[in-house]
């Protein structure tokens, strides 16, 4: 049933007040259909006419929705194969991504162990290529299947045909606006290769007196590190990291480094250095900034937060002003990791 003007607050999880002016749910395709056949009046400002919602934990609504929002509710998880090493499940999109990531950490199958916590949908993993903590969703993806808006037709998309990069995928840029996923599938190991060498989870381990390692352990010191330093979103309204972190030239760090000795860098594999936003920004001072209900987080820098009545204007606005001084002061240009709507 498609609803008119309904409030989209409690539907992304910086909480900003916005309208859609049509809205409904599915559960299933023959909903989708039915729901694509619904002739809405033709929206403004060449804004897509129909919105696919997930857990909307990578949103920020700077002004209603004139057109129609689907909140996409497809469950289950299932394991639809498997062989010698590797385990295969299928999760539906709206399946909560957490609860998808114990799920398979109870059935001692592994690689998403590093992912804990993450807010969202397992739907909208593979649109950014989801990752924290050295993994990213392309080192456990196998195919999702997703439905061509236009044409009304399932496609099957594999690892190569998502084109994944940083925080990046098809369906970001060439693809934006054309598919809705459907279901993802994984593959997973039934031999755990552990990654505890990036960010603070080998000094958690220690901390949580792991002697043994196990999927089960990386899981909750992912989980407590988050835990410490992100706001929860039931409490504070945020959609986790605003930026991605930045990429540069090898001799462009080293200027950069002769200037700015403490500056935080990783050698990526082409040989480019992955700068750490956070620190680029608490460096030019906004780290605990408010105005208003708008701020950017005491603990994270990277996390722009509404702390109540904040409108996506306003937090769209303090972006700006922090992409522009992290220009100034380092000459390195962030790029939000936020779909701005």
């Amino acid at each position: 049933m498609i609803q008119e003007n309904i409030s989209l607050k409690k539907y992304n999880t910086f909480g900003i007040t916005a309208t859609a002016r049509y809205f409904s749910t599915f559960s299933n395709l023959d909903e989708l259909n039915e729901l694509l056949e619904f002739k809405q009046p033709s929206t403004i400002n060449d804004q897509p006419s129909t919105l696919v919602l997930g857990g909307g934990s990578n949103l920020l609504f700077t002004k209603n929705f004139d057109g129609l929002v689907l909140k996409n509710e497809l469950l289950g998880i299932e394991k639809i194969n498997e062989d010698e090493s590797h385990v295969f499940v299928k999760a539906g999109a709206g399946v909560n991504w957490h609860r998808l990531v114990v799920h398979c950490i109870n059935n001692n199958w592994a690689g998403m162990e590093n992912l804990s916590l993450i807010p969202g949908n397992t739907g909208a993993s593979p649109m950014q290529n989801i990752g924290a903590y050295g993994v990213e969703i392309k080192d456990v993806f196998f195919e999702l299947e997703a439905f061509h808006l236009a044409e009304k037709r399932l496609v099957k998309f594999n690892l190569k045909e998502c084109e994944f990069g940083y925080r990046e995928s098809v369906f970001k840029r060439k693809f934006k606006n054309q598919f809705i996923i459907l279901n993802v599938s994984f593959r997973l190991h039934k031999n755990p290769v552990f990654h505890t060498a990036y960010g603070a989870i080998e000094q958690e381990l220690q901390a949580m007196g792991v002697t043994g390692l196990s999927i089960q352990a990386i899981s909750q010191a992912v989980i407590n590190i988050r835990s410490s330093k992100l706001p929860n979103p039931a409490v504070i309204g945020n959609a986790g990291s605003f930026f991605k972190n930045p990429e540069i030239v090898a001799d462009s760090f080293e200027i950069l480094k002769n200037n700015f000795p403490q500056i935080v860098g990783y050698k990526l594999p082409n040989g480019n250095i992955k700068l750490a936003a956070g620190w680029l920004i608490e460096q030019c001072g906004w780290k605990g900034y408010r105005k208003g209900d708008a701020g950017c987080h005491a603990k994270q820098a990277l996390v722009l937060v509404n702390y109540g009545n904040a409108n996506g204007s306003e937090i769209y606005s303090l972006s700006e002003e922090i992409i522009h001084s992290v220009q100034e002061k380092f000459g390195v240009v962030l790029e939000r990791e936020v779909n701005i709507i």
